[in-house]
């Protein structure tokens, strides 16, 4: 009995090298460990908050002496107008824009991109040092905090899912089908129809994408959230991803001899993909990697649409990045279908 145990699990094993399943047990520990390290490094140094200080502003000169004070907490920026800083804080280049509140010039407003985030909470914890320190007791300098995104968690978690459920049909779906067809002969026997590569292609893209739409609306509808202010430009940007990444996703299952490999690539092609984009907020160092990585064009743009009402233009970039990696892809495909690639 036990030796018949030991073969089998032999066989088993030998069946996970062959499909790349210990490829995926291995990769996916060390590629989030080393996500994880770059979002909270061990040892590394609490790196000073980037406050913006208006020009157009007076400001007590007790503050401005001791926020000075401490370059290793505060690294202070003055910006000619209101505008001008929320810009910069919009692009994550600041943590927060500090003005004269209007009840009582010698207090302050602090406004922030998200109120209930880390940045904010270091940021009250130092600033309530920093006046315990310079002045003793008395009432804080802060007088109100102003966040720019007022909306719910579940709307501020909502990118996210979007982005999970697209690459989630591009590269765990998609993969899968199109290596099901190759194992069983069904794409070949389409290509000995009247049927034609760019054809099957099409299709493949269009129902990537239905699928991916039909999951979007379905999440939004069941938690009650509306559709976007730019419906026409949002929509574009979901449909113009959906023809990037399952374009990706057809790429790679044409590359697989079986559905086994398409799952377990396609895994290994998910994750690289949602985290760095997911967690760019959380890390100045994932921030400088993310737009290296094709799915932050797309959850910026989104992100940007339904948390900070920003409009396409802002993005034609990301498009259009997006769509030369999509017809890349189905350049590549249509090259693997005509050398009837493994089939």
């Amino acid at each position: 009995m036990i030796r018949t145990v030991i073969t089998l699990l032999t066989h088993d094993l030998a069946v996970a090298f062959k499909s790349k399943t210990l490829y995926l047990v291995i990769c996916i520990p060390l590629f989030v460990y080393a996500t994880l390290t770059l979002v909270d490094p061990p040892g590394a140094r609490v790196a000073p908050l980037n406050i913006a200080l208006l020009q157009t502003e007076s400001y007590a000169p007790v503050f401005l002496a001791s926020i000075k004070s401490v370059p290793d907490m505060f690294a202070v920026r003055w910006v000619s107008n209101h505008e001008a800083a929320i810009k910069l804080l919009n692009e994550r280049v600041m943590d927060g824009i500090l003005t004269p509140d209007v009840g009582d010039a010698s207090r302050l407003q602090l406004t922030v991109v998200k109120q209930a985030s880390a940045e904010t909470l270091i940021m009250m914890q130092r600033l309530a040092a920093l006046q315990i320190s310079a002045e003793g007791k008395g009432p804080g300098w802060i007088a109100a905090v102003k966040s720019l995104q007022t909306s719910s968690i579940k709307r501020q978690t909502l990118p996210t899912w979007i982005l999970m459920m697209v690459l989630l049909v591009s590269f765990i779906v998609l993969p899968s089908q199109v290596a099901e067809e190759k194992e069983k002969q069904l794409l070949l026997g389409w290509m000995q129809t009247p049927v034609r590569e760019i054809e099957w292609l099409a299709s493949k893209l269009a129902y990537g994408i239905v699928l991916m739409l039909t999951a979007v609306v379905a999440l939004q509808w069941m938690d009650g959230e509306s559709f976007c202010v730019h419906g026409v430009s949002y929509l574009v940007m979901l449909c113009t991803g959906g023809f990037c990444f399952g374009a990706l996703g057809i790429c790679l299952g044409l590359l697989c001899r079986n559905q086994a490999s398409a799952r377990t690539l396609g895994v290994l092609c998910y994750l690289p993909l949602l985290l760095p984009a997911a967690l760019s907020d959380m890390s100045q160092e994932l921030r400088g990697i993310a737009p290296l990585v094709p799915s932050y064009h797309f959850y910026e743009p989104i992100r940007a649409m339904l948390l900070d009402d920003s409009g396409f233009a802002f993005y034609i970039q990301s498009w259009m990045s997006l769509v030369a990696i999509g017809l890349l892809a189905c350049f590549a495909s249509h090259r693997l279908i005509q050398k009837r690639w493994l089939m």
